[in-house]
């Protein structure tokens, strides 16, 4: 009996481990440094957290069908500089489209989400129609949506825009906007992942994709989706950031794609395929969020903040090999 109720802590622990190292941050950070715990500093742990934490969601489609999205950053950036091309104020010094009105902010938000889901059905279309590792195709979009920004921009920023746009990075009442898009996303992925087909289609070709494909689930389709449906997260993560910093620079999000990485795999994604959640994702993303801001506050060099994130997503790696990759 005893030795039931053991095993039962310890499953409980592999569960739910993350949301206790979370709480133990939170509670250590807070202790050293009370300026942490204050409302105001907590929004804004959230806020810096909603850009890798959207990029996190569709990552977390992607690993749970055993692969991986190296192109969300650049996929940003170019998505971002063409929104915004179409959100500048008449007054820019640089604008883009020297007689172009100012548009509803609808448009170039819609631009933004078709452009960027274009660039994931790209990948998943190469993955599952030629055969290419999911490494290389995404590596490849990583560059050329990279440099396709900079070609689209000359290499400038894109600034002065729409009071509609930046409303994404603004606030509604005491909330930031980003914060509300972000919980907004995460229901939907929420939904589409363990509601729907599709999610159950995402857990078989991850888990087994022979099997998968024996049982009939459209295996070519499905890759196209999800990475298209990632790129529409990197889509929505464009539009925060552009309203949050109102400008866009073709190098923004340089390096993000790892960050949803990490995001993901500290949640407890496993790269073995056919394991992941949502609010895994999102717990990863709050503890990249916390451990930033705290070692931040700590007086911890940037550099060596960079050293820390590395370590925790080696050992996060080390743990979903440990816990997942055996069992199979």
């Amino acid at each position: 009996m005893i030795q039931e109720n053991r095993i039962d802590w310890i499953q409980l622990f592999k569960k739910y481990g993350i949301i206790v190292v979370l709480i133990l941050m939170v509670a250590g950070i807070s202790i050293l440094r009370p300026q942490f715990r204050t409302p105001t500093n907590l929004f804004n742990v959230l806020t810096q957290s909603c850009i890798f934490g959207i990029m996190a969601l569709g990552m977390t489609f992607v690993i749970i069908s055993k692969g991986i999205d190296l192109s969300v950053g650049s996929v940003l950036a170019l998505s971002g500089v063409i929104a915004a091309s179409l959100a500048q104020m008449p007054e820019a010094a640089n604008k883009y489209f020297p007689g172009l009105p100012v548009l509803p902010a609808v448009i170039p938000v819609i631009v933004a989400l078709i452009v960027a889901s274009l660039c994931g059905a790209l990948n998943g279309t190469l993955i599952a129609f030629t055969g290419i590792p999911a490494f290389i195709a995404t590596l490849g979009m990583y560059t050329v949506a990279r440099g396709l920004a900079l070609i689209y921009t000359s290499g400038r920023p894109i600034s002065t825009l729409s009071p509609g746009f930046t409303f994404f990075g603004g606030k509604i009442g005491m909330i930031p906007t980003p914060v509300v898009v972000y919980l907004l996303m995460i229901v939907v992925a929420w939904i589409l992942l363990n509601k729907t087909r599709f999610g159950k289609s995402v857990y078989a070709i991850g888990s087994n994709l022979k099997a998968a494909e024996v049982s009939g689930i459209p295996i070519k389709r499905n890759f196209v989706k999800i990475y298209a449906l990632c790129g529409l997260m990197a889509g929505v993560a464009a539009v925060v950031l552009a309203g949050r910093v109102q400008s866009v620079h073709p190098g923004a999000a340089t390096g993000y794609e790892l960050t949803a990485i990490a995001a993901t795999t500290i949640g407890g994604t496993s790269h073995s395929g056919g394991i992941g959640t949502i609010w895994g994702a999102v717990v990863g993303a709050l503890i990249l969020g916390v451990l930033r801001n705290g070692l931040t506050l700590l007086g911890i060099h940037p550099y060596w903040q960079q050293v820390c994130e590395g370590c925790i997503i080696v050992v996060a790696v080390i743990i979903d090999m440990k816990t997942h990759t055996q069992k199979k």
